[in-house]
C-alpha cells in the first residue's frame, strides 16, 4: 500500500485530513484559514485585522503587533489600527509606547471610551495617570 493513499491505521489520508478539520478549535481554522488568504493578498486589510486579532486571542501578541504594524503602513490615517497597536504594546507592558499610540487612536478619530475603560487588553495601563489623562481630555469634547 501507498503511504501516500493510507495511514497505518488504514485510515484514508482524506479523512485523517477531515478529521483534523473537525478536531481543529474555530480560532485555529480562522488562523489557517487567513494565513492562506494573505498568502496570495498580502494587502487585504479586513483579513490583516481579523488575522492580527485572531493572533493575539491565541497569545502570539508579537504576531499580532506585526499585523497592527502592517496595517498602520498600508493605512496611516485609521484609527482602529492604532487602537489595535496600542493594546499589543499595552499586553506587551509597553506602557510608553501603549499611551502614546492610543493617543494617536483618538486623535485620529477613535471615540469609544466607554471600551477603553473596559477592554481587557488595556488592563496594564488603565491605572496609569497618563490613561485617565487622556480620556478626559478627549472624552469631554
Amino acid at each position: 500500500m501507498s503511504k501516500s493513499n493510507t495511514q497505518p491505521e488504514g485510515i484514508p489520508t482524506t479523512s485523517v485530513s477531515l478529521t483534523h478539520l473537525v478536531e481543529q478549535s474555530q480560532l485555529d481554522f480562522e488562523l489557517d484559514f487567513f494565513a492562506k488568504i494573505l498568502e496570495r493578498h498580502p494587502t487585504y486589510i479586513e483579513v490583516l485585522r481579523a488575522h492580527g486579532n485572531n493572533l493575539t486571542m491565541k497569545g502570539r501578541v508579537e504576531d499580532g503587533m506585526a499585523i497592527d504594524k502592517r496595517l498602520i503602513q498600508l493605512r496611516p490615517e485609521d484609527c482602529l489600527a492604532h487602537y489595535n497597536l496600542a493594546c499589543s504594546y499595552a499586553l506587551l507592558k509597553q506602557p510608553d509606547q501603549a499611551i502614546k499610540t492610543l493617543r494617536k487612536a483618538i486623535e485620529l478619530g477613535y471615540r469609544d471610551f466607554r471600551y477603553m475603560k473596559q477592554d481587557r487588553d488595556l488592563e496594564s495601563v488603565r491605572r496609569d495617570p497618563r490613561f485617565r489623562q487622556l480620556i478626559r481630555e478627549f472624552e469631554s469634547r
